[in-house]
């Protein structure tokens, strides 16, 4: 087959990154007898031939070749060319065509169409590479079982065979969901593959993970149909599971080169690091319990059962996963998650630093609702202190380390002054401080301590330099929300070293911050009156909602205003309208116009400044306008209730629409947050509240 390599157009093709030029030296390389040269080639036929599951059209004209050297026993590293192969057909699969197989509508590239075609020619390959001599093989195949052949008998044949042959784990596994999938894909299967999960589910003589896997896979087959006995036993074969499993150490995350410090802020290298942490998986039944809470979807109370289990696992690897899947779902999902909290706060114990890690993650992300997890947090950090002193921020233990700091994060993000000393040895050590920036601003109480500090790394941030602008502006930020007047000097500082150094990211941060300290800032009106006309497009909106907070001189700023309504930033202007209220009158004429915009972004916040400016004689207007923005588009529903919450029983009409939010079940607001969607909830039901009362209040209206 490979004689045919260079008859192919190679030139005429792309991958993710230009010409696929590059293909028939990937594909040579995949046989080198050298295991590092067939590793770089392994890793770059992923990164741009097959990039991040894309399959262009010299991703489908190279499976010829890839089947060659998986089916020849004399190419090494056969099992990752046959897991290549699978990851190809799954991806042209989902991303190819629709659930019942056919093409999607728009027309996919023809990639996916030709990957797909030709794997279903060769599905009996996959049968073949099911019994090979290999495990590695084997295991990479099973995934093929279900994905290619079409012949539903044959396929389910081979799973049978597979389950009978097969003894470890992960093979019988991922055996059972092959058979799911041919299921879903092959309805002809459905009925005989079904049957057989429920008989293999219920059989004693099978091991419990195989019997758990049948019956979350049967479930994936018709989450209609999951009953009520489905989640109990559910978690009785998991508990069992996780007696018959043996227990291993979380593996340690393969070790990467540090990034230099002068080449990437601190804030982007822990993203990444971040992400890396996220996409792996430690116990061999996480994906099969993935499947299975994607079945049960909105079932809180269900699912919280399950992973209450999931919690107490003896296998740390599965504690993990575990409290990681509990962030998901109450960051996805409403409900009360009181009792998750809790489990979740339970694996806070010095004796499970990385669990407990994870477990304060979670808490942090989850902080709008992670109130009850509070004194958890509080005993966790004081055992460390007890333990290790007063420094364990900057603990040489990295695991210490990280546990600590993350459960800092999330008591300060709750407001708990029992996070201030480890914020105050982070700042004062310069040790990972950037992470104690990230939350300073939760902690008011602590401002007197915690200003002077900040102020302080501000002043000897470089702005001259590369990579600080992040540093800086988280660093302004939180001295906005701390909101103490003693901060000016240093934010006006900064502000002038920003113009200086042409970082308008870190100006228009500034100048956000001056704009939330108010008349306190007024000694930076003259540098602030300098940048209404910058050129920047951030920086000028900035600059005019810092000169009427600074200043509050109508004159001065109606006119920016006004210019701003006739420019790209209708949006800033609008939210700055609302705060002046009533006497920005002379805007009215142009809000009401932009309430045929043609964008929601644009209408919504003009109609809230149109309510704040006009009062009662707008509220139809303004009425219409957000009600069909928040139908129309549901992450403008935080903008929205606010609006309708200082309308008062004008927004009566809206009753219904915020009925309607409240029902549903996956959480909803600006990028469907836990953070905006809590907000959302409350300010909801407050309105709702209000007209439901039977008590007669006075309209709230705005006259000019």
């Amino acid at each position: 087959m490979f004689e045919e390599l260079h008859r192919i157009d190679w030139s005429s093709m792309e991958h993710a990154y230009g010409t696929a030029e590059e293909v028939p030296a990937l594909l040579w390389a995949l046989r080198s007898p050298q295991a590092e040269e067939r590793r770089e080639a392994l890793e770059r036929f992923y990164g741009a031939v097959h990039h991040q599951g894309d399959v262009y059209p010299c991703t489908a004209a190279s499976l010829p070749f890839l089947f060659e050297l998986a089916s020849d026993t004399a190419t090494p590293d056969r099992a990752d060319l046959v897991a290549l192969l699978v990851s190809i057909g799954r991806e042209s699969l989902e991303r190819g065509f629709e659930d019942d197989g056919t093409e999607i509508e728009y027309c996919p590239p023809p990639g996916y169409v030709q990957a797909l075609a030709f794997l279903r020619e060769h599905g009996e390959t996959f049968a073949e590479f099911a019994r090979d001599g290999d495990p590695d093989v084997r295991l990479a195949a099973i995934g093929g079982l279900g994905l290619f052949l079409d012949d539903a008998d044959r396929a389910a044949t081979v799973l049978r065979e597979r389950i009978a042959a097969e003894h470890g784990i992960e093979a019988r596994l991922r055996t059972v969901e092959a058979a799911a999938t041919l299921a879903l894909r092959v309805p002809a299967a459905s009925h005989q593959v079904t049957h057989w999960l429920a008989d293999l589910a219920a059989d004693p003589a099978q091991d419990p993970a195989t019997r758990l896997a049948a019956l979350v896979q049967r479930a994936r087959c018709a989450p209609d149909e999951i009953g009520e006995d489905v989640v109990p036993a559910a978690v009785g074969l998991l508990r069992a599971t996780g007696r018959a499993l043996p227990v291993r150490p979380i593996a340690p995350a393969p070790i990467r080169p540090e990034p230099p410090t002068d080449a990437v802020a601190p804030q982007i290298a822990a993203r990444f690091a971040e992400l890396d942490r996220h996409t792996r998986v430690y116990a061999p039944t996480t994906v099969l319990l993935r499947t299975f809470h994607e079945a049960l979807s909105p079932r809180v109370r269900e699912r919280t059962e399950v992973l209450a289990e999931q919690l107490w696992s003896p296998d740390p690897g599965s504690r993990l996963d575990a409290v990681r899947m509990s962030g998901e779902l109450m960051q996805t999902w409403r409900g009360d998650h009181t009792r998750l909290l809790l489990r979740v706060a339970d694996r806070l114990t010095p004796a499970d630093e990385e669990v407990a890690a994870e477990a304060a993650t979670v808490l942090e992300t989850c902080h709008p609702i992670a109130a009850p997890a509070r004194e958890a947090l509080a005993a966790y950090l004081g055992d460390q202190h007890a333990a290790h002193g007063p420094d364990v921020w900057a603990a040489p233990q990295m695991q210490l380390r990280w546990s600590h700091q993350q459960a800092v994060r999330a008591l300060a993000r709750l407001g708990d002054t029992r996070a201030v000393p480890s914020l105050l040895a982070a700042l004062d050590s310069d040790v990972d401080a950037w992470r104690a920036v990230e939350v300073a601003g939760h902690l008011p109480q602590a401002a007197d301590e915690l200003v002077p500090r900040l102020a302080a790394h501000l002043h000897r941030i470089d702005l001259s330099r590369q990579w600080t602008e992040m540093s800086a502006n988280a660093i302004l930020a939180a001295l906005a929300a701390l909101g103490d007047p003693a901060a000016v000097p240093a934010v006006v500082d900064a502000l002038d070293a920003a113009v200086r150094h042409e970082q308008h990211e870190v100006t228009q941060a500034a100048l956000k911050a001056l704009a939330a300290f108010g008349p306190a800032a007024v000694e930076a009106l003259d540098t602030i009156r300098s940048l209404t006309t910058a050129t920047d497009a951030h920086v000028r909106p900035a600059a005019v909602a810092a000169l009427w907070a600074a200043g509050e001189d109508l004159i001065e700023t109606m006119p920016l205003l006004l210019n701003l309504l006739d420019d790209l930033h209708i949006s800033d202007a609008a939210e700055l309208l609302v705060a002046i209220g009533p006497p920005a009158s002379a805007a009215l004429p142009r809000l009401r116009n932009l309430l045929a915009h043609d964008y929601e972004w644009v209408r919504v916040p003009c109609a809230a400044a149109l309510w704040e400016i006009g009062g009662e004689s707008e509220a139809p207007a303004v009425l219409d306008v957000l009600m069909q923005a928040m139908a129309e588009n549901p992450a403008t529903a935080n903008h929205v209730v606010a609006c309708l919450d200082r309308m008062g029983p004008l927004a009566a009409p809206a009753l219904p629409l915020l009925r309607a939010q409240l029902a549903l079940p996956r959480r909803g607001g600006r990028f469907q947050s836990i953070d905006h969607d809590e907000e959302l909830q409350r300010i909801s039901r407050t309105v709702i509240n209000r007209l439901e009362s039977p008590a007669p209040s006075a309209p709230a209206s705005r006259t000019t």
